[in-house]
């Protein structure tokens, strides 16, 4: 009996596959909307209903969706948050954001994409796996306003049109190239002012109009106009007291203004939180009624029993999930999910016995080539790096953090880790002694220390605050709902202590945000700075120690000198003191900021105005006896403004590699839409007819040429 009822599915399935290929929706060649409007004229309502979920199957009409993963630096499919369940798979693993950011390079950010794209591909649809999904929640487009934000380690910065740039480049990746296809659907995350943890489901984020044009949402603006996104997530945050997954914004500004029309989803629990936390609805039914009319068309939550009485008591009609459902339905198009195979680029990924991508060479390399570039150089005093392997005959490396790649909430599981000291170690010959001494074997080891040609001491925070959820172990450490009590490095009382031993002492600071490393800065003779996670941490780490490549990475944030310059956490007006934009107080490093084993020379600045932007060029001759990248930076000024401006802001930069000995001609747009200000009056962004001053450099503190510029 059993036998005939499986044998009898298996037919009904088979004819309901049939039937689907006869539907109008089935013909790629049909407009989308047409296509659209005969799906919602097939579905009945508890169909509609279901398909607010995050993953919009129906499999009566055969219509097989797709649901979201986790992707902020490689598709996490691993151990740490648990993304891949019982089964967890190894994949591509890059540098937190905030690593990825540090590279100043959209050439790699893009491929950075590409390559989650493509494993998220094969993952989806490789007959060995069939997991995940083909929405990625990527990139993290939150600005880093204040480094006692938990989360920071997600985001790539404190400025908008950098994390704009940055952003844009890897939705561009994960998309991919094709005119008609996506490889993947990125998910921006969370829109709106999400830059704080320990109460993000209650607490408001306030500002102005013109913050809120020119500064907060401008990264998520040029995610959706310029790198073609069409789904992005609600935060759980108010602003200006409007819980953001009812936000009017939703629907004023990202659909009416910007073009958004897909996937807007929810936070996780997000739902339960309006009335929880927020307090802002009596019931679940309220707030799931009017998050659908503001637009919410994905629920992260037990969401179905709130819609079903919500349209039992005509709080919503079937209509109003008709309007909403569309955009899932438009980006399952767009990945050609219900198109046949032949004409889409990505559909055969994984499904030709092909090599799983995470294991090839291919990713190996690019990896560690963008986990090179986004190592910082703080400190070289007297030229202490590069190293000479040639002359240490004695290396002493300490620290937890030496002989171990940590891993974040977001992260993938790594199908290999290369940890400092075996990175380290790969470069030195046999003569050369490396010891790994734990901080609770300093005093045990102290001749080991005394003696050695070098101490490299590898400090830094937990990117999962070595506790469980909501939890951390120091007052520095931060993560998702939970912020950082402390901008202080609490392993500089161990700094102290070797260095006290051996004043040939660096640091390697790995860590997810800035620390207020004031004691270090002033008597290490060498600091490093890189991010946590890559799979190629080790490897790189070693090369830029020992002169293999010369570190370009810059800073994304302006680092303080300590807590106490620092405005009040849930003070969003960045005026009042925020970023680089608006000091208040002088900085450890300033934002920009990075050296370099050479040195580069800039001259003959010149500008010209074309039809819809300022063309800047220069030139830049490295002087120094190193091959190296400059990352150059273009700062405007507005002189005269009608209203209050930043004190510079950045509008554009260039990665560029530069032989020793060479010089190059290189050129920079400013795009006069990022000139003009929201006139909160008008109601519209103005271009003023004013002077600005144009200044190209090393950082935004290092500006080695300058001009003043009249807008006509």
């Amino acid at each position: 009996m059993k036998r005939i009822f499986v044998i009898i599915s298996l037919c009904i399935f088979q004819i309901h596959c049939v039937l689907a290929q006869n539907y109008p929706f089935n013909d790629p060649n049909l407009d989308t909307e047409k296509r659209i409007d005969n799906i919602l004229s097939l579905l009945t309502l508890e169909e509609k209903i279901n398909c607010l979920s995050t993953n919009p199957s129906v499999p009566r009409l055969g219509i097989e969706g797709t649901g979201h993963v986790e992707g902020l630096h490689g598709l996490a499919m691993g151990i740490p948050g648990g993304w891949g369940g019982q089964n967890p798979i190894a994949t591509t693993t890059f540098p937190q954001s905030i690593g990825m950011a540090e590279t100043w390079d959209t050439t790699s950010m893009r491929l950075l994409g590409e390559i989650e794209g493509y494993d998220v591909r094969y993952m989806f649809q490789s007959p060995k796996y069939k997991r995940g999904g083909l929405v990625v929640r990527a990139p993290n487009s939150d600005l880093g306003r204040d480094p006692r934000w938990g989360r920071t380690e997600e985001c790539y910065g404190e400025d908008p049109f950098f994390n704009g740039t940055m952003s844009v480049a890897f939705i561009k990746g994960i998309q991919g190239s094709d005119k008609k296809y996506w490889m993947a659907a990125s998910l921006i995350k969370h829109f709106l002012a999400n830059s704080n943890e320990d109460s993000r489901t209650w607490s408001s984020s306030n500002f102005d109009e013109r913050l809120l044009r020119e500064y907060y949402a401008l990264p998520f603006q040029m995610g959706i106009e310029e790198g073609g996104a069409r789904a992005f997530m609600a935060a759980y945050n108010k602003v200006n007291e409007i819980p953001m997954m009812i936000n009017p914004l939703l629907k004023e500004l990202t659909i009416n203004e910007w073009g958004q029309n897909g996937i807007i989803c929810t936070d996780g629990g997000g739902l339960k939180l309006l009335i929880s936390d927020h307090k802002y609805y009596e019931s679940l039914e309220i707030g799931a009624a009017m998050a659908v009319k503001s637009g919410i068309n994905q629920f992260l939550d037990d969401f179905k029993e709130a819609i079903k009485i919500a349209l039992e008591k005509k709080m919503l009609d079937e209509t109003d999930i008709d309007q909403v459902i569309r955009g899932n339905f438009r980006v399952m198009i767009k990945l050609g999910i219900l198109d046949p195979k032949e004409n889409n680029p990505y559909a055969t990924i994984g499904q030709n016995n092909e090599p799983e991508p995470w294991n090839s060479e291919k990713n190996k390399k690019i990896v560690r080539q963008v986990t090179q570039k986004s190592i910082v150089l703080l400190k070289n005093e007297n030229s202490f790096l590069p190293l000479n392997r040639k002359k240490l005959k004695s290396i002493a490396i300490i620290g937890r953090l030496a002989n171990e790649v940590l891993l974040d909430w977001y992260s993938g599981s790594a199908p290999y880790l290369v940890t400092p000291f075996q990175g380290i170690k790969s470069k030195l010959d046999k003569n050369t002694k490396l010891t790994f001494i734990p901080d609770s074997n300093i005093q045990v080891s102290y001749q080991i220390i005394e003696k050695a040609d070098l101490v490299i001491v590898c400090a830094g925070n937990h990117p999962t605050g070595d506790a469980g959820w909501a939890k951390v172990t120091r007052p520095s450490y931060g993560k998702e709902s939970v912020d950082r009590k402390s901008i202080n490095l609490e392993d500089e009382e161990c700094i102290k202590k070797v260095y006290g031993i051996n004043p040939k002492t660096m640091l390697v600071l790995i860590s997810s945000f800035p620390y207020a490393i004031n004691w270090s800065q002033q008597n290490l003779p060498a600091i490093l700075h890189m991010s946590h996670n890559s799979q190629e941490l080790g490897n790189a780490l070693a090369d830029v120690l020992f002169g293999d490549y010369d570190p370009s990475g810059r800073l994304v944030q302006t680092w303080p000198v300590s807590d106490s310059v620092l405005p009040l956490l849930l003070d969003y007006s960045i005026r009042n003191g925020r970023t680089y934009m608006y000091p208040k107080n002088n900085s450890l490093y300033p934002f920009g900021f990075g050296l370099s084993y050479t040195n580069f020379f800039y001259s003959n600045l010149n500008i010209n105005s074309l039809t819809d932007k300022i063309m800047v060029s220069f030139n830049v001759k490295n002087n120094g006896n190193f091959d190296g990248d400059e990352v150059t930076q273009l700062y405007i000024s507005h002189k005269n403004s009608v209203v209050e401006r930043p004190v510079k802001e950045l509008k554009g930069f260039a990665r560029r590699s530069i032989k020793k000995g060479e010089t190059i001609r290189i050129e920079i747009p400013i795009d006069y839409k990022y000139l003009k200000y929201w006139d909160a009056g008008l109601k519209q962004y103005v271009l003023e007819k004013n002077s600005i001053m144009i200044g190209v450099g090393a950082s935004s503190d290092d500006i080695r040429l300058q001009g003043d510029w009249k807008i006509e």
